[in-house]
């Protein structure tokens, strides 16, 4: 093998093992492809809402109806508490002036949650059921969203951090929605949530569980 083809063939393994020794090891993982169809994911616990696996093309996906019009959650994976980090794919349509809300949580039902709520055009952080914080941000309809939710230790406290973008873009190096508290937060399962305001599905993939960075 002649020197500058060795180098090259190095340097791409080198650099191909710094970038999986940088991707930190799914704790959890779920795209719904073994999963069995319209029934929710075994394991899963749904709090509320007619969640099913639904044929997506040659793929699958969770899917929440667009009716009735309330505000639907499920859980997944294991139990945790801090330095987690989840992430998922969503997907929505607004229907004149009707927007969907949806987003992914960690801590259980009274946990921390990255909502993005179309109609408000914001990213928002819930302790459970109450709105803690919201940033500006611009959802596209018929787009797939992916969104992050992290919560770790900092200190004598915790930081809980959000972002969003478009599943078909790059993700954000920076947080766009950030929060320091002091008391620890609930130990629960993650989950995914939506709110069907424009009357259409949500649609639900690649939901994934990591330590946090």
């Amino acid at each position: 093998m002649k020197l500058p083809l060795l180098l090259a063939f190095v340097s791409t393994g080198l650099c191909a093992t710094a970038l999986r020794a940088a991707d930190a090891p799914a704790i959890y993982e779920n795209n719904f492809e073994a999963a069995a169809l319209e029934k929710a994911p075994e394991g899963a616990m749904a709090i509320a809402g007619d969640f099913a696996v639904k044929a997506d093309g040659a793929g699958k996906v969770l899917e929440l109806p667009g009716e009735p019009l309330d505000t639907y959650g499920i859980l997944f994976g294991p139990a945790g508490q801090a330095d987690l980090s989840a992430t998922a794919r969503f997907f929505g349509t607004k229907t004149g002036r009707k927007f969907p809300t949806f987003g992914v949580s960690l801590g259980g039902v009274g946990g921390y949650r990255l909502i993005m709520s179309g109609g408000k055009k914001t990213l928002e952080f819930f302790k459970g059921d109450e709105a803690v914080k919201s940033v500006p941000f611009e959802w596209t309809s018929g787009d797939w969203t992916k969104l992050r939710l992290q919560v770790r230790k900092a200190g004598d406290g915790f930081v809980i951090e959000g972002r969003a973008w478009s599943a078909a873009g790059a993700e954000p190096k920076e947080w766009q929605i950030s929060l320091e508290v002091k008391e620890a937060p609930p130990t629960g399962r993650a989950g995914l949530w939506g709110s069907p305001y424009s009357g259409t599905p949500i649609r639900f993939d690649d939901l994934v569980i990591t330590a946090a960075k």
